[in-house]
């Protein structure tokens, strides 16, 4: 068989969307990347290949941004009647033409050589052209979901449930278990304008009867049907395959059941799609320097290395998953949104070169109910991604990052359009000592640090397209760039992609609200005025190279992408 060796910076194993966002994050900083992902595609949960939403913090301007929205507002452009292979794509694109990254697809990682408490490479298998890979690295990390680094280096991991008295959790059994969420097969159906019929495989499960299907079980297309749900009463990760056979059969039958038996408002419909390879939800956790607890995400995370942060609920599946007869499948413990997330949760306690994003930070079983879901994974990989750049620049362990340069970290992510609850973002020193003026509206928001609408204050300039906002100086000054934050409508009720394709649904195109077409207006020291025209913007945050000396910079809007006025967040000279 071919063996290929490689030498880099930063090994990320898994292609979810933790994984996806730390290696962008990191090789943007100038990290050199090695992305293995086990499957065709990118994206882990929310792929072509499962379909799950990308979920995350509930409540009035909390939608993560970063990389994740980067990637969101892209499918938004291009992806106008939503295709899951545009979305891949969209993916795949992010990662491969990413300066400083190496992606490796279709390569699973089968082994791992220590040196000590430190991982000195790992193995990977790539089937489609029968070649292992070898990788040597400074720094690894796990954002495969399961874990596969764990067992392969002696890295201390939990999986199941902790006893209640342990961390003093009241929503945990009263004696630890290894039970788990389960995993799901899901459907995705499509709306047609006759009626259409379905014809069940042999082997599906029969659902005649309404009480055929556990209690609480409804037929709302719009639900995904994560209820469909197996696994956390077995072995989540050795015994998948067994599962993936009976969920199977389950998910078949319920569409029968939905199309055949009864009357539940499917008549035009037909399955577009079932998903062959299950979504998990749990599996083993790693243990960092800190476990985040139930008490944690109560208290709102209000950590001094708080790096991320989720607002999802306390979302607790039962283990029986679909064979659960006591009623509703989940219990939404209730949790704020936001809260914060530290990053002595993003490394483990005993290799000293590892570390994780996703589903497998460091937690208790509980607060994983909460930072689970992929809007959450998404913004903790940008962290861990730009603290290992952080990390390999300076030649830190993650334990160090944290001691040394863990404020370097924050202020990077919130630079980067990151939001990290109760947080200030330090404005650069040009930006401050500027004379600041606008045509309308209250400018000075624009330089107050922070990037978003954050309880009654809005933080934002508004204006028409008629209207500017000028910095100027005394004298001319060095000006490399110009870093804006629009207004990408935080509060829009659109999943990335949908679970069931209504007929003529038009809802996925670009935020009316972000502006589509600008320029800025330079003046020099000798007066000479010189513009550069942005158009067919799409995205929330943007840098506009300026590299030039100038004695005022006017930023004017003329166009959106439909919004009566114009909304800007920040505007910074750096």
């Amino acid at each position: 068989m071919k063996q290929v060796s490689h030498r880099v910076d930063f090994c990320i194993i898994g292609g979810g969307m933790s994984g996806v966002c730390a290696a962008v994050a990191a090789a943007r900083h100038g990290t050199k990347v090695l992305l293995m992902q086990d499957r065709p595609v990118l994206g882990g949960n929310a792929s072509s290949e499962i379909r799950m939403w990308v979920c995350g913090a509930h409540g009035d301007n909390n939608r993560e941004t970063g990389i994740l929205e980067e990637i969101q507002l892209e499918n938004l452009y291009r992806n106008n009647t939503p295709n899951y292979q545009i979305w891949d794509s969209v993916l795949y694109e992010k990662v491969r033409f990413q300066e400083n990254i190496t992606l490796l697809l279709n390569c699973t990682c089968i082994d791992a050589e220590m040196d000590g408490n430190k991982i000195k490479s790992v193995k990977g298998w790539q089937l489609t052209n029968e070649t292992f890979h070898t990788i040597e690295a400074d720094y690894f990390a796990d954002c495969s979901g399961d874990s596969v680094l764990a067992p392969l280096t002696g890295a201390d991991f939990r999986i199941g449930r902790e006893a209640r008295a342990e961390f003093d959790e009241s929503i945990e059994p009263e004696t630890a278990d290894k039970k788990t969420m389960g995993m799901s097969c899901l459907l995705q159906i499509r709306e047609t304008d006759k009626p259409q019929k379905f014809i069940p495989p042999s082997w599906a499960n029969k659902y005649e009867k309404e009480e055929d299907l556990p209690p609480q079980r409804w037929h709302d297309i719009h639900t995904n049907f994560w209820w469909i749900e197996l696994g956390g009463e077995q072995d989540s990760i050795h015994d998948t395959e067994e599962l993936k056979d009976e969920l199977l059969k389950i998910t078949f039958g319920i569409w029968d059941h939905m199309k055949n038996h009864g009357d539940h408002g499917v008549e035009n419909w037909v399955l577009d799609w079932i998903g062959f390879l299950p979504g998990k939800r749990e599996s083993r956790r790693y243990m960092g320097d800190y476990i985040m607890t139930q008490n944690d995400v109560r208290s709102e995370g209000k950590f001094e290395d708080l790096v991320a942060y989720g607002g999802w609920s306390m979302d607790d599946h039962h283990p029986a998953g679909f064979y659960y007869l006591g009623g509703y499948p989940t219990i939404f413990h209730e949790a704020p949104s936001p809260f914060g997330i530290p990053y002595r949760c993003l490394y483990s306690r005993n290799i000293e070169n590892l570390y994780f994003a996703g589903r497998n930070i460091s937690t208790t079983h509980a607060a994983l109910s909460a930072t689970r879901v992929m809007g959450t994974c998404s913004v903790i990989g940008q962290a861990m991604g730009t603290a290992a750049a952080i990390a390999v620049k300076n030649k830190l362990s993650p334990r160090e990052v944290y001691e040394k340069e863990i404020d370097t970290l924050r202020q990077t992510l919130m630079e980067d359009d990151c939001y990290l609850p109760f947080t200030f973002r330090k404005i650069g020193e040009l930006t401050a000592k500027a004379k600041l003026s606008a045509t309308a509206g209250e400018a000075e928001n624009l330089r107050n640090g922070y990037d978003r609408p954050i309880g009654e204050n809005d933080n934002g300039w508004w204006g028409d397209t008629s209207d500017s906002v000028t910095y100027s100086f005394e004298q001319a000054v060095q000006m490399n760039e110009c870093r804006i934050v629009f207004d990408s409508d935080l509060n829009r009720n659109l999943p990335n992609m949908p679970c069931a394709y209504r007929l003529g649904d038009d809802s996925y195109h670009v935020p009316v609200t972000l502006v589509k077409d600008f320029k800025l207006i330079l003046t020099d020291e000798n007066d000479a005025v010189s513009e550069i025209t942005v158009e067919n913007n799409h995205q929330r945050f943007v840098k506009v190279p300026l590299n030039g000396k100038a004695k005022s910079v006017r930023f004017v809007p003329l166009s959106t992408w439909g919004a009566e006025k114009v909304h800007v967040f920040s505007l910074d000279i750096q």
